[in-house]
């Protein structure tokens, strides 16, 4: 069973939907022990990073989501749910994040913000995310993202006036800064992808 972690912040209906259509038994989970019976988490999230970081922790999110990742379990992290996995934010102030993964969230150089629409993202071949999938574009929503690459990790990046992580595959994480299940058919190829990997 793949859970969808409902702790009060994402679009968690349309990801259930989005998942689900892989097959699989795709449940909205927002009890933490029901969630580590799952064989797969997928944390959401839309809004402020604080905001969600607040919700997460006190919906019991934090120990969820590190007992997940120290199991080895696969955990999805979607837009803003991908940048809590991360050490810090600085959107309205200086925040900490879960920790899971290495680097810190800024905000964009850009003219416009947010971005809000659909962009294209720099594939490379081994991923596995996005085997299958190339000169594609995805679903994006968001002012803040992270800049650098993951050590040791499958980065792919997108640019809006500057390059950023678009997605990335680091263990037994993967996490995509746009939202696959807004992307129609190649944000629906790309879930599939990582449910073949379960």
């Amino acid at each position: 069973m793949i859970a969808i972690f409902d702790y009060g912040s994402g679009n968690i209906r349309s990801a259930q939907k989005a998942f689900a259509t892989t097959g699989s038994k795709v449940e909205i989970v927002s009890e933490p022990k029901v969630a580590m019976g799952a064989s797969a988490l997928v944390v959401p999230g839309v809004g402020a990073f604080a905001a969600c970081m607040e919700q997460i922790a006190n919906s019991g999110g934090i120990d969820l989501i590190e007992a997940f990742y120290k199991s080895g379990k696969q955990i999805f992290g979607i837009c803003v749910g991908m940048q809590v996995l991360f050490k810090t934010s600085s959107e309205k102030g200086s925040h900490k994040g879960i920790g899971i993964l290495n680097g810190d969230v800024t905000k964009l150089q850009a003219q416009i913000l947010p971005q809000i629409g659909w962009n294209k993202v720099e594939t490379v071949e081994e991923s596995k995310l996005f085997a299958g999938i190339r000169d594609e574009s995805f679903y994006f929503v968001h002012s803040y993202a992270i800049k650098n690459g993951v050590l040791d990790a499958v980065n792919t990046f997108a640019d809006y006036d500057e390059k950023f992580l678009a997605a990335l595959e680091f263990e037994n994480v993967c996490a995509t800064q746009f939202h696959p299940e807004k992307s129609g058919k190649a944000g629906l190829k790309l879930i599939k992808n990582w449910v073949d990997c379960l």
